[in-house]
């Protein structure tokens, strides 16, 4: 889930000599008083609120069942991934992606990241999408970015957006909650996301590798974004770092689960009161595995700093705002141009 760090890449960081601790702690949330709008039990909302809150502070990390999304169009969304990747290499990088446009496919031939083992396909969830031309501050110029769909199958940009629109009601609904757990108004967020967000959706695709020792399914790294919804196959290889004791533990797949952790923004928005988690997914040596990443990411004009509701003389602020759009442009440039220093991220922004 995410991009990767090249600080990650440098260090050696190949498969656990000893098999990871399969991460039963990882609170399963069980959505159906949201979903069935049974606000008349206000108990069952504030037992999701707090359960909520507990697993972001605690872990960063927790699964929702019960969540509202229907079941066939994530199995659709699986049908089409499979056949679109089932074809040829040149046929998938003729909707392929490029420095002018951050939508399509790619596989790690094609990036710095040589030691990921995976290949993608990105779709963004508003078309178009306005993005910085550049990281540069002083540049305010805007591209608009467009997806790119493939000849086969023939119903994958159908299926994706169908997807998109359902998973998105699903983001909101659990940024409410966040929000709620924050002492904060229900809506307190969606005025990032309302007009000209920036999210997208990401299809993961792990050939079997022959040397799982020697290669990681993507590196460890913590999103940028606001919030990430993942839906899992039954092979699994998600891996969460825990917070209590930095070991690596292994997300267990719930059958029609999905996974979700806070980004990098709702760290800075909670002013570390909640902390994006460090994460990495492992190779299988003998099964193909799919991951279906949701990526929750406000307008490119979003100044994301500390909220005011939560910072007070006791509480200062931690960071300096920065524009997401500016942030976006200048991680996305580093996928295709190895640079002298570290890529960006937030602890930059932190204040003294």
């Amino acid at each position: 889930m995410g991009e990767v760090d090249p600080a990650f890449i440098q260090e050696p960081e190949h498969r656990p000599k000893v098999s990871p601790i399969e991460a039963e702690g990882i609170p399963v949330i069980d959505l159906s008083p949201l979903i069935n709008k049974t606000f008349a039990d206000s108990s069952a909302i504030e037992g999701l609120v707090k359960e909520i809150g507990s697993a972001c502070k605690e872990w960063g990390f927790f699964q929702v069942i019960n969540h509202g999304v229907p079941l066939s169009l994530r199995q659709n969304l699986e049908e089409v991934s499979r056949n679109f990747f089932a074809q040829s290499s040149e046929e998938k990088r003729k909707v392929g992606r490029d420095e002018s446009s951050a939508t399509g496919y790619y596989d790690t031939e094609h990036t710095k990241n040589v030691r990921d083992w995976k290949e993608v396909f990105d779709f963004q969830a508003k078309e178009p999408t306005l993005v910085p031309v550049s990281s540069d501050e002083d540049d305010d110029r805007l591209a608009e970015w467009t997806n790119k769909s493939p000849e086969y199958p023939p119903n994958f940009r159908v299926v994706i957006q169908e997807y998109i629109q359902e998973v998105e009601k699903l983001a909101y609904k659990l940024l409410e909650l966040i929000a709620l757990s924050l002492g904060l108004e229900a809506k307190r967020f969606d005025e990032f996301f309302i007009k000209d967000q920036t999210s997208f959706i990401r299809i993961n695709h792990y050939p079997p590798c022959p040397y799982p020792h020697l290669a990681l399914g993507v590196g460890r790294h913590k999103d940028g974004g606001a919030l990430t919804i993942l839906a899992q196959d039954e092979v699994g290889g998600l891996e969460v770092k825990r917070k209590t004791d930095q070991e690596w533990v292994r997300v267990k797949p719930t059958p029609n689960a999905y996974i979700i952790n806070v980004g990098d923004i709702i760290q800075v928005w909670s002013n570390d009161a909640y902390e994006s988690v460090e994460h990495r997914a492992m190779v299988n040596s003998e099964k193909e595995r799919f991951s279906i990443p949701f990526f929750f990411n406000p307008a490119h004009d979003a100044e994301i700093k500390p909220l005011e509701e939560l910072i007070n003389e006791q509480n200062p602020a931690k960071y300096r705002p920065y524009k997401w759009g500016k942030f976006l442009i200048h991680r996305k440039n580093t996928n295709f141009k190895k640079q002298n220093v570290e890529n960006l991220q937030i602890y930059h922004y932190k204040l003294a």
